[in-house]
């Protein structure tokens, strides 16, 4: 990861843009689906590194800043929507002591407080459940919400009504408006006893229903649009604050926090105030020795200023209070042993080791299997089976192995195998990638759904009708099990296809007429539709525009082959001078010259077609099509031998087709603007590259000038 005093202004501003992605994305997993993917400290993680940019570059702050969003929105949920009357926020994150130090210190910095000043703190365990708020009205519970993405949450008031924690009176005198915010969670004794009993009850055991922790658990049981299936699940409340209301009980966060408990709603029993970071310290730390014996799961401490008046002059940033902050825990760890590494085999063709481990309980769950990455993951922890190993369940939800405690023992390295456990195909590293990929594609029943998909889009042979969901019914019926050329043959079915449910005989015949008029599809749409790695839509067509006749291409494919085992890097030669020879002898085999054909095209090709099974694919495939050969035909025009820029939105042509129109103007259409362009054509919403353009003094034109000067092209 490169250093952040190292990076460029664009080198920063293309990770944010990647960071804001990849947060959104796994926040949605985690808050929306309950299916977190990466586990709390690599979110973290990548919060961090976020932050850490944008400190440095503040004027490349985007708006999607991870640091402006809170939770995920609700999409597809069968529950109704929820707007909150107050935000419900996020906390910002403490890691270490001296974090927490300097929240006091910034605290007091705020409210221009003396170094020594005492910043009073109440210190509470954070509880990894559901954020829910549950709103008052004169005492009475009146409707209750998720956090959803801190403005609009799912309401969930039937549902928590069946929580027993949750009273549906207040005790006493409340406010006239009140609102308690906490977090609905599951015992991990309940836990376990539901997931028994989801067993027991399950006509089949292996399709029984169980949770991954009591975190999912909670989540699942509260999001119901069926009222009972929550009553039937044993789920708890805590109160940790408060939303809108019309009056505060007390001056303080443990004042208000002591009324909250004496109205009947459960408050953490470790709730304290404390007087300085010393305390407050000393508490987290007591927390966490006891965190293995508590019958709930925590990620760690919550510190909150006291003094409501302090809080009120703090403030918020984009979407935590200034006034509070959460220590997390460090990961639980166990010991236990590596049974047998197993390779399973992604829908793009990646390898993954997975261990399977003697089943060892951390932070409260039990963990049998963890993932080892890649290769050269193995290769760093040198696991093995029989190796005695340190799992780690980082954040509470991913297993991972941190440590080898025998790897002295002598005993020969895990051998990652060189072909597909599922095809037997060849799998293969390339230069410079950790990622090890069968090169089966099409023929590998693991990447088969993926690849066929691939096969019939837009980009490649267009398929009307033929969707995700008929694919795999097709698959799944054995009508696809040769490959793509199957696609040609599946009329000797219809009678079979219309006896099943959805297809009837308009359907059907509108499906077959669409796959016979792909009978002879253009070449470069066809060979994209191959899925061959780096082989693009672009790059296809620039392929072709050299051979000319798609079926050249096996035997330039064993060139390259031949030319990489007889011409291997040579003795003191240096990368750079083995790379430029390389990129020369393959643009002579391929007889290209355009700039994106280099080694890693060529190697793929080859890759791809020194299997024998792919050979097999392309020759059934050619026996059921018949695409013509790739002939470039260019009219002349003013744009002839200049290199043009579309940027903006295109509003009367796909980018495909305006890329496709320049070239047969005799055009290069390039992705970026350079010293090099000639020309841009900018729509609506044209940003960096049109400033680039005229920062240039390069000639800007609009979609309608460029229309006409297609139509003028003789």
């Amino acid at each position: 990861m490169t250093e952040i005093e190292s990076l460029s202004e664009a080198a920063a501003a293309n990770e944010l843009m990647r960071l804001a992605k990849q947060i959104a994305h796994h926040s949605k997993r985690y808050h929306a689906e309950d299916a977190p993917e990466i586990s709390d400290a690599d979110y973290d993680a990548l919060v961090r590194r976020n932050n850490e940019i944008e400190n440095a570059f503040p004027q490349l702050i985007r708006a999607d800043s991870p640091n402006n969003q809170v939770g995920a929105a609700v999409e597809g949920s069968p529950l109704a929507k929820v707007a909150h009357a107050q935000r419900m926020m996020s906390l910002d994150n403490a890691f270490a002591a001296e974090d927490v130090e300097e929240f006091a210190a910034r605290v007091r910095r705020f409210l221009n407080l003396g170094a020594d000043a005492a910043v009073a703190m109440t210190a509470e365990d954070k509880i990894d459940g559901l954020s829910c708020s549950l709103r008052y009205e004169k005492g009475r519970l009146v409707q209750a919400a998720t956090r959803g993405d801190g403005s609009v949450g799912e309401d969930v008031t039937a549902n928590v009504r069946h929580i027993a924690d949750i009273p549906q009176e207040l005790k006493g005198a409340a406010p006239d408006v009140f609102e308690i915010r906490g977090e609905v969670y599951m015992a991990k004794t309940d836990f376990t006893a539901l997931n028994a009993r989801l067993l027991a009850e399950a006509d089949d055991p292996e399709k029984a229903r169980q949770f991954a922790n009591p975190r999912n658990a909670a989540a699942g049981s509260l999001r119901q649009k069926d009222a009972s299936v929550t009553a039937s699940r044993p789920l708890r409340f805590l109160a940790h604050g408060w939303g809108e209301v019309s009056a505060l009980p007390a001056d303080t966060q443990d004042g208000v926090m002591k009324a909250i408990a004496g109205w009947g709603v459960p408050v953490s029993p470790l709730l304290k105030r404390y007087e300085g970071v010393e305390d407050v310290l000393a508490h987290y730390a007591e927390i966490e020795r006891r965190r293995a014996e508590m019958d709930y799961d925590i990620d760690g401490v919550v510190y909150k200023v006291d003094r409501l008046d302090w809080q009120q002059r703090l403030g918020f940033v984009a979407k935590a209070p200034r006034w509070a902050i959460a220590h997390k825990f460090p990961a639980e760890r166990a010991q236990t042993t590596l049974e047998a590494i197993d390779i399973q085999v992604g829908r793009t063709g990646k390898l993954t080791p997975v261990g399977r481990l003697t089943p060892v309980t951390v932070g409260g769950v039990v963990v049998s299997n963890v993932t080892l990455h890649n290769r050269d993951e193995i290769g760093r922890l040198g696991v093995r089976p029989g190796d005695r190993v340190v799992i780690q369940r980082a954040g509470d939800v991913i297993p991972q192995v941190v440590e080898n405690l025998t790897r002295g023992e002598d005993r020969a390295a895990f051998a990652f195998p060189d072909h597909c456990p599922v095809c037997k195909s060849e799998a293969v590293a390339e230069e410079g990638e950790v990622d090890v990929r069968c090169t089966g594609g099409l023929i590998c029943n693991a990447q088969k759904f993926e690849r066929l998909r691939h096969f019939v889009s837009r980009g490649a042979l267009d398929i009307e009708g033929l969707g995700e969901k008929s694919i795999q019914e097709f698959l799944d019926l054995g009508w696809l099990d040769k490959g793509p050329a199957d696609i040609f043959r599946l009329k000797a079915h219809r009678a079979e296809l219309l006896g099943r449910e959805g297809w009837k005989e308009k359907s059907v015949d509108n499906l077959f007429a669409a796959i016979e008029a792909k009978r002879a599809p253009d070449a470069a749409r066809l060979l994209f539709g191959l899925g061959i790695r780096h082989v693009g839509a672009v790059t296809a067509r620039d392929l072709l525009k050299g051979l000319g006749d798609i079926a050249r291409l096996p035997a330039k494919a064993a060139e390259i082959h031949a030319y990489l085992e007889a011409n291997p890097q040579g003795e003191g030669e240096s990368d750079g001078k083995y790379m430029t020879r390389k990129v020369e002898a393959f643009k002579s085999i391929l007889e290209v010259r355009a700039d994106g054909i280099g080694p890693a095209v060529a190697e793929a090709l080859a890759d791809f077609f020194h299997e024998p099974h792919n050979r097999d694919l392309w020759d059934d495939l050619l026996s059921e099509v018949a695409p013509p050969l790739y002939v470039v035909e260019t009219r002349t025009s003013e744009v002839s031998g200049m290199t043009v820029v579309f940027t903006g939105k295109l509003e009367t042509m796909s980018r495909d087709e305006a890329k496709s129109q320049a070239e047969a103007l005799g055009a290069k259409a390039a992705g970026s603007v350079s010293a090099k362009t000639d020309l841009v054509v900018a729509g609506p919403g044209a940003g960096s590259k049109l400033k680039q353009a005229s920062a240039l003094g390069i000639r800007v034109i609009d979609e309608a000038e460029w229309a006409e000067i297609v139509a003028a092209a003789g």
